[in-house]
C-alpha cells in the first residue's frame, strides 16, 4: 500500500469475527456487528505538541488493537476496506 497517514493518525483493517455464537448458533452477515479488534497496517510520524517537538506514537504496524464501536473513518484502499483513526481511538494493544 502506497499511503501514508499524517500526524497521529492510523490505518487499521478490521479482524474477521466468528460466524458462530459462543451457543453455536449462525450468525448472518446482516446480523453482525463490525468487529471493534484490528490490525495496524500503516501509522503516521507522531502528533506534534505545542512546543513544536514530535510525540512518538504508541503503536507499531502489525499490532493488533481493541478501538471503539464508532471509531475511525472507513475508507477503500487497494480495494481493501480500512479504517482511518486518530491514535487516541485506540483502546489498547492486544498481546
Amino acid at each position: 500500500m502506497k499511503f501514508k497517514p499524517l500526524q497521529d493518525r492510523v490505518v487499521v483493517k478490521r479482524l474477521e469475527s466468528d460466524d458462530k455464537s459462543s451457543g453455536g448458533i449462525i450468525i448472518p452477515d446482516t446480523a453482525k456487528e463490525k468487529p471493534s479488534e484490528g490490525e495496524v497496517i500503516a501509522v503516521g510520524p507522531g502528533e506534534l505538541t505545542e512546543d513544536g517537538k514530535l510525540k512518538p506514537m504508541n503503536v507499531k504496524q502489525g499490532d493488533k488493537i481493541l478501538f471503539g464501536k464508532w471509531s475511525g473513518t472507513e475508507v477503500k484502499l487497494d480495494g481493501q476496506d480500512l479504517l482511518i483513526m486518530k491514535e487516541s481511538d485506540i483502546m489498547g494493544i492486544i498481546e
